[in-house]
């Protein structure tokens, strides 16, 4: 399992609660591009919309889909990409019914949000990590800076004691 590309601002923002794993719907020169390491996560998000049939209209709300947001994905070959393309378009997640059914009611319900954490390959297929987590209050982000301050000079200072 290769790590692609990660959004370390996540865990800092936000309290991860759980993770998911799902595939990402891209092009063929999009995966190219993600396999060479030209993605970036950073400020990213994932959203549930209603799931819309050829004439145009959303059905029920057991359709639904995740899309991920905002993920830049730079051409791998300028040249050779459509004229058209956008590097920041809308990507269906891939995931089954239970899930985006369990993800939709978390959403809604506790106020959670969806935070791509990280891409990698698995078994030569491109996946993303989706972290289902609440936003952090800024009291909570200055304690995680202070417990890393700590942690950093326990290792300072045992690296001195060697």
């Amino acid at each position: 399992m290769a790590i692609l590309a990660e959004n370390r601002r996540a865990r800092f923002d936000y309290e991860i609660l759980e993770t998911f794993e799902a595939g990402i719907e891209l092009r063929g020169f999009e995966v190219k591009a993600v396999k060479s390491g030209r993605v970036n996560l950073a400020g990213s998000f994932a959203l549930p919309r209603a799931h819309s049939t050829s004439s145009g209209q959303a059905t029920s709300r057991g359709d639904a889909e995740i899309w991920l947001l905002n993920c830049d994905i730079p051409p791998y070959q300028p040249k050779n990409t459509p004229h058209d393309y956008d590097p920041k378009r809308s990507r269906r997640l891939l995931l089954k019914k239970a899930e985006i059914k369990y993800l939709l009611g978390s959403i809604t319900s506790r106020g959670l949000r969806l935070i791509p954490i990280k891409i990698y390959t698995k078994n030569n297929r491109i996946k993303l990590e989706l972290g289902l987590g609440k936003a952090k209050r800024q009291i909570d982000k200055r304690e995680s800076l202070k417990k890393k301050e700590i942690k950093r000079e326990i290792a300072r200072n045992l690296k001195k004691i060697r």
